[in-house]
């Protein structure tokens, strides 16, 4: 199997983590190839739902983008050195297929930190 064969699964395994998140978030793009979903209820600096998480085919790896990680540090600490090998970045995940306990692993990541997600003390919401 060709590396770009198994992007598809990989991808389906990755969105369905976010899926169960739908009803909560707000889903900014949803294509064959790109999920992304948003708080609906805080924006970024320019007026844009804020972006929460996303996954995305690319060139040679299927990215599972996790903002909560960034804004939450303390996530990172919970992190397993199986899934840490999968990091790219401060909070992305690239994966070319997906084992189950990865994905179970980063379920459970993902909905600590979309709960904790709308609790964000953001700079530019700060009264002056």
């Amino acid at each position: 199997m060709a590396k770009s064969d198994a992007f598809p699964e990989t991808f389906r395994t990755l969105r369905a983590i976010l899926e169960r998140h739908r009803g909560k978030m707000l889903v900014t793009a949803d294509t064959p190839t790109d999920y992304q979903i948003a708080s609906p209820t805080m924006v970024d600096r320019t007026g844009r739902p804020l972006f929460a998480a996303a996954v995305q085919i690319k060139k040679s790896y299927v990215s599972f983008h996790l903002m909560p990680v960034y804004a939450n540090p303390a996530l990172l600490a919970t992190i397993s050195p199986a899934l840490r090998k999968r990091m790219q970045g401060k909070a992305c995940f690239s994966f070319v297929t997906i084992e189950p306990a990865d994905a179970r692993e980063l379920s459970v990541l993902t909905k600590k930190g979309l709960a904790g997600f709308k609790n964000l003390d953001l700079p530019w919401a700060r009264p002056v």
